[in-house]
């Protein structure tokens, strides 16, 4: 047997229980102490259930909800397991054709509102599952949203206020709303 081996094959072990085993259970360990809510998946739990994660977009095409950002995650939409962008180019005719449809069945789910539709409606973010919308997004579905729940706009409008996220760290990124705690909180007031 070559001398060489039985060293070399002792430090592979010991490095990979040192950088495979030891190591990510001891980070794991750290973020559940220091950061417990964001190392179980940031979930939003109802009535003691989770109903989603305030990290991971989620799918809401009935009318009486906000929707969120298009998902291009595959095999189906928001797939936390299928974190991609579509990688369409802005000259891609598929990526065309498909802002148009989604204007389309924004349009025609409030033929009413006259106002441009926010670009990120109609186009998925890098990851396909962002949770958030832009607060023009929100205001743009808002009367929608009030409509067909039969509730007054100005309501519907207070709720998206509420729930706008400032900058982080007040300088970083812009102001966005969470569609999913939106949701829920739309689902409270309405069942009042």
């Amino acid at each position: 047997m070559n001398p060489l081996i039985r060293p070399a094959l002792s430090l592979f072990v010991l490095l990979t229980a040192l950088t495979g085993v030891a190591y990510p259970l001891l980070v794991t360990g750290a973020a559940k102490i220091a950061f417990p809510d964001q190392a179980a998946g940031s979930l939003v739990v109802k009535d003691g259930k989770p109903v989603g994660s305030s990290l991971i977009g989620q799918n809401f095409a009935d009318p009486k909800y906000f929707w969120g950002r298009p998902s291009a995650t595959a095999p189906m939409a928001y797939n936390g397991t299928g974190s991609s962008g579509s990688n369409l180019g802005p000259l891609n005719p598929a990526l065309v054709d498909a802002v148009k449809g989604r204007v389309d069945a924004l349009k025609a789910a409030d033929p009413g509102n006259t106002t441009l539709v926010p670009v990120d409606l109609v186009t998925a973010s890098a990851s396909g599952l962002d949770p958030h919308i832009s607060v023009a997004a929100a205001e743009y579905q808002a009367n929608r949203v009030a409509r067909v729940r039969g509730m007054a706009p100005e309501a519907v409008h207070k709720l998206v206020e509420r729930h706008t996220e400032g900058r982080l760290l007040g300088f970083l990124g812009e102001p966005r709303v969470n569609v999913l705690a939106l949701n829920l909180a739309l689902d409270g007031a309405s069942a009042h």
